[in-house]
């Protein structure tokens, strides 16, 4: 049965209010004007480009509009969709309410407009690379599968090839948010930790926002959840079409250096592309994920043993007097940096950055794996403060000084380790270029350009 934004979209012409104006409501905009809806768009940042865009797609664009301004567009529209990483204490939200205005998101438009499978895939950490396994997975069972959402293609420019079998989509809590009438086949919900709470309200709204995935799977949909996360598993709903995955008792599990699962092992560990305790997890968790849309257990393996990985994510870039250094720069949780140090027997941890609102003292869970702490950005003193009563700390002011500080304290014995536990935004433009500056610098110390 369709919902009131379906039912409202096919009625006739809608007007819309989209409230910042990144890559997601860009394309949500062009996707509205396509579909003959009027859009309006404020943005607080309006720079040239998007003056462009709005002309070349002819939506009126309003730059950072006062609140008088905000609410008569708000009265305006019929719905109001907020870009997936505004803040939930901007005004957009309130006026909304106050106006008795729905919000809606891209999920909610690509569900009224296409109605193939789709697996959603959220958690704190892991899911790209899930997505990017799960895609090749369902590939190599010959179903054509793409990745949309929070990833370079948005959901409602994805769903615009007709040959496309099924959409895995990276469902960030932002985006699962917004959405009311997102159906999906395979609702995947991989770990919870704090997150994102410069962006939502507090940690219950960043909770609620994830667990809002296993009611997008509806009476006929398959709920994928992490048997070793007690968070997830509070979530799941009794009546649930439940498949689990990590723990013993799980449907998808490590038995010795064994993946098994209902029909039998289908690959060990020492045939991942890589087996730290994360990784097995994720190669569980795709084969949970994909396995109900029509993936065969030996194309999942194929895909996890084939798995080039991604940048950024305990990516090896080079070698100093004997040391490896690697660059977890993705990790912009503490959650992440400690399975980050779980891979290690001991490292140099490079961390810090722009805190999001998180309690950093829960790094200390991996102190055993901890040598040494170079802390950095903004919140070197946080990182200070939680590591410097049991670890040496050096502060470094830039990433040239946090590489030669990090080569003092390796000393030729232990790896060094970026990963930060926060974003990158007080010296980066995001956390690619903290890594790439990272590697840029070790490869020089590699090369014999810096002594």
């Amino acid at each position: 049965m369709r919902g009131p934004i379906a039912r409202a979209l096919d009625a006739g012409p809608c007007t819309f209010l989209l409230v910042g104006m990144g890559i997601t409501n860009r394309a949500v905009a062009g996707a509205l004007l396509r579909h003959g809806h009027v859009v309006l768009a404020v943005d607080d940042k309006v720079n040239e480009e998007l003056r462009e865009a709005a002309a070349a797609l002819d939506f009126e664009l309003h730059a950072a509009p006062h609140e008088s301004m905000l609410e008569s567009l708000v009265e305006q529209a019929d719905f109001v969709c907020p870009a997936p990483g505004l803040p939930e204490h901007h005004a957009a939200f309130a006026l909304a309410r106050d106006k008795d205005r729905p919000l809606v998101g891209e999920f909610d438009l690509a569900a009224a407009w296409d109605g193939r499978p789709i697996a959603a895939i959220t958690g704190t950490n892991g899911k790209t690379t899930v997505v990017e396994l799960a895609i090749a997975a369902l590939q190599g069972s010959g179903i054509n599968a793409v990745a949309a959402g929070n990833t370079d293609v948005p959901l409602v420019c994805a769903i615009d090839d007709p040959a496309i079998d099924v959409f895995v989509v990276e469902a960030s809590s932002f985006r699962l948010a917004r959405a009311s009438e997102f159906r999906v086949a395979v609702a995947t919900w991989l770990n919870f930790a704090p997150d994102h709470l410069d962006i939502h309200a507090d940690l219950e709204s960043y909770e609620q926002a994830k667990a809002g995935i296993f009611a997008m799977a509806g009476r006929d949909g398959v709920i994928v959840a992490n048997a070793n996360d007690p968070v997830v598993m509070g979530h799941v709903p009794e009546s649930a079409n439940v498949v689990t995955f990590g723990g013993a008792s799980a449907d998808w599990y490590l038995d010795g250096g064994d993946l098994v699962g209902p029909g039998g092992g289908f690959t060990s560990t020492d045939r991942l592309w890589r087996s730290l305790p994360h990784d097995i997890e994720d190669a569980l968790a795709v084969a949970a994920t994909t396995v109900p849309l029509g993936a065969t257990p030996s194309a999942v393996a194929e895909a996890c043993e084939s798995f080039p990985g991604l940048a950024h994510r305990v990516s090896p870039v080079g070698e100093i007097d004997g040391v490896m250094y690697f660059d977890d720069s993705k990790a912009t949780t503490p959650h992440a940096t400690i399975a980050a140090l779980r891979g290690f027997d001991k490292a140099v941890l490079i961390a810090g950055g722009r805190n999001k609102g998180i309690d950093l003292a829960s790094m200390l869970d991996a102190r055993q794996h901890v040598h040494a702490v170079v802390a950095i950005g903004d919140a070197a003193e946080e990182i200070t403060s939680v590591f410097s009563p049991t670890h040496e700390v050096v502060v470094a002011y830039d990433m040239q000084q946090a590489v030669a500080a990090a080569r003092r304290l390796a000393a030729g014995r232990v790896a060094v380790l970026l990963s930060p536990g926060c974003a990158s935004f007080d010296w980066y433009r995001n956390y690619g270029d903290r890594g790439d500056d990272f590697a840029r610098i070790v490869r020089e110390y590699d090369e014999g350009c810096v002594r």
